[in-house]
């Protein structure tokens, strides 16, 4: 044993300890765009601390791009118009979730650091919506805006040039989302019930016909339109469908065409690429273990393979082009390796290295583990997939082990990639497994629906019996077991110390919440379209019988039997899981005397994406799991991370909470 052991060190010992920096700072540069007329390439990269859009010319380096925003906050993406006039993007404030949309001129000159960022939709508590980009007026955006009635969307029409908002359509339907056909005329609504059920509407003047419905369990979406405008692409589970499928529809006539499911049975259809001049299907995809692509044009498909060519072993990426497809920006990237986007000139076969996002871990990947699909039986016998991680350098036995639990849960996955937080736990030494349990979405109907009612219970036992699985196989050291995860992963870390706690050594809960029945009480108004899919998920608090599925399935409640450490760390601004939903466990169990530690962002919402909170978090979650389960950890820190940290602990005992009046 002792020798074992001497060997699992001098192993470990050759894996260095990467920064945390290297995993949660922030990148060089990322998210990088061509414009629609390949003059220019857009990036991110950081101002004053925060990701921001900068831009450059072509031909010039990267030194020479210029800040085009100022953001306090990461913004969480951008895109140009089709005319390459404008930049939009959208940006909440402090995570709270009710975003706005913003343009900025890429061409506008500055004396004071950035141009001026324009808000085109200047209304406070909203949560605008962009529906369609126009190709045929670039000047012209269809938005929804919530101002008129908190819990739906109206349609307005939106010049950016001017700001100048139209009202196209007063949403007093329950409507939840509008399509525009290739001529950007409005042909259809969608509409959904109190009861969950949706109904896709064709609009004709000011007609509206239903042509499709599906229950709360199923779903249905149209994804585009065909060549000559009279179809669209739908995919739908509807019926005795288990794995979604791709159908032709003429709204006219309600005619459905099959046109494509998974060619290998197993998963649902996965994604539609069409091309945006000729109108025809580039290709298909769907992902089971990793994506498979099938593609229905040569030419995109030759180049695919040119490309394959050049980076054996790694994933390529179309991931930007212009109008004519010509030029592209691609991503090339794999588990346990840093991308790089490349410019790509389809004519002459030129591939030039644009950049690198985290140039410092490409030079450490070495060191990266790789990510391994597994799979193993839960207690129903129900086949559940998912990745498992075993440190680099690690023989793969007696590890300690962190579970890490997706969010969402209904129609969330995890995917095989690589994963900056499950790359950070690996370096710690710490196996990691993340599980696909029941309702995780991809596997078909069935399984997504299998985990209906079964917070707490089936959905728990899929991650129970993955843990029991590695332990069997002498990965994982039954008595170093962690389970973490954000949003419902939060969740099922609270589940899992109150209803398995001999399982686990700790949790750390990111966002997540502890009673269910706070949880309804408090979703955002805009959610109110999908009360029923929720309560379809935990139960329907107005029944006796939903009271009694939500309370069983609440961590709160049992908070008796959690016994182990446990990390919480919450956004204050949250409107998803709200604050009430750490500070209500986190009351109980300093009442009940057991141990628990809170992390308190004041300028961060559903998750932490600041990097100084989110090094700060990490540093404290590293920490936290070297005490309770013996992994390796970075002590030191930079000043204003320490700091930082500092700031968002909660002292236990001045936390407060009290239960809402009924």
């Amino acid at each position: 044993m002792i020798l074992v052991l001497g060997l699992q060190s001098v192993n470990a010992q050759e894996v260095p300890i990467l920064d945390r920096e290297l995993f949660f700072g922030n990148p060089k540069i990322s998210g990088g765009q061509i414009s629609p007329d390949g003059k220019y390439i857009s990036f991110m990269k950081e101002y004053n601390g925060i990701m921001n859009i900068w831009v450059k010319s072509f031909k010039e380096s990267f030194e020479k791009a210029r800040p085009l925003t100022d953001s306090k906050r990461p913004l969480g993406g951008y895109f140009w118009t089709k005319d390459g006039k404008y930049i939009l993007y959208t940006k909440d404030k402090d995570g709270d979730e009710n975003s706005n949309v913003f343009a900025v001129n890429p061409m506008a000159g500055s004396t004071t650091g950035v141009p001026a960022s324009r808000n085109l939709t200047p209304l406070k508590d909203v949560a605008a919506q962009i529906y369609m980009v126009s190709r045929k007026n670039p000047d012209l955006l269809m938005i929804g805006v919530n101002d008129r009635d908190k819990a739906w969307h109206d349609l307005y029409s939106l010049q950016i040039s001017t700001g100048k908002l139209s009202k196209i359509y007063e949403n007093k339907e329950r409507i939840t989302g509008y399509d525009f056909d290739w001529d950007e005329k409005l042909r259809i609504l969608y509409t959904t019930d109190e009861k969950g059920n949706t109904q896709i509407l064709y609009k004709e003047g000011d007609k509206l016909t239903p042509i499709y419905e599906t229950s709360v369990t199923e779903g249905a979406s149209i994804l585009d339109w065909n060549e000559d405008n009279t179809k669209f692409y739908l995919e739908t589970n509807k019926g005795e469908l288990n794995l979604s499928t791709l159908f032709l529809m003429d709204p006219a006539t309600k005619k459905l065409t099959k046109i494509e499911s998974d060619p290998k049975g197993k998963v649902d259809f996965g994604g539609l690429s069409i091309d945006r001049n000729t109108r025809k299907i580039i290709s298909t995809s769907y992902t089971a273990d990793k994506t498979d692509i099938y593609w229905k044009d040569k030419t995109w498909e030759a180049n695919y393979k040119y490309l394959q060519s050049k980076f054996p072993g790694r994933e390529v990426n179309f991931s930007s082009s212009t109008k004519d497809y010509s030029k592209f920006l691609i991503a090339v990237w794999g588990d346990k390796y840093a991308s790089e986007v490349y410019f790509f000139d389809t004519k002459t076969k030129e591939l030039v290295l644009q950049y690198t996002p985290n140039p410092e871990l490409k030079k450490v990947e070495a060191h990266l583990a790789s990510m391994t699909p597994v799979s193993y039986k839960s207690s129903d016998g129900l086949e559940i997939p998912g990745y498992l991680t075993i440190p680099a350098g690690s023989n793969g036995k007696n590890l300690p082990l962190i579970v890490l639990v997706h969010g969402g849960p209904k129609g969330v996955r995890e995917n095989w990639g690589y994963d900056a937080e499950v790359q950070f736990l690996a370096n710690r030494g710490y196996a990691v497994l993340q599980p696909n349990f029941r309702a995780s979405g991809g596997y078909g109907k069935q399984f997504l629906n299998a985990g209906d009612l079964q917070w707490g219970k089936l959905m728990q036992d899929d991650v129970t019996w993955g843990v029991k699985d590695l332990i069997e196989k002498g990965i994982a050291d039954k008595s170093r077991i962690v389970i973490m995860g954000g949003s419902y992963g939060g969740y099922a870390t609270l589940a899992g110390l109150a209803f398995t706690p001999e399982l686990y050594a700790a949790g750390v809960d990111i966002v997540g919440p502890s009673n269910i029945f706070t949880l309804l009480e408090s979703i955002p108004p805009y959610w109110e379209s999908g009360r029923a899919f929720l309560y379809g998920m935990v139960g329907d608090p107005k029944t006796e019988a939903g009271k009694q599925r939500i309370k069983e399935a609440s961590p709160l409640y049992s908070v008796d039997k959690i016994n182990k450490p446990l990390l919480i760390i919450q956004g204050a601004n949250d409107p998803r899981v709200k604050q009430a939903e750490a500070d209500q466990i986190v009351v109980a169990l300093r009442e009940k005397g057991k141990k628990v530690s809170y992390l308190l962002a004041d300028d961060e919402g559903h998750g932490f994406y600041k990097p100084i909170n989110r090094m700060a978090m990490y540093a404290e979650t590293e920490k936290f799991l070297a005490e309770v389960i013996g992994g390796r950890y970075q002590k030191d820190m930079p000043e204003a991370v320490s700091k930082r940290l500092k700031e968002i602990t909660r002292d236990i005992n001045t936390v407060t909470h009290k239960p809402a009046e009924k």
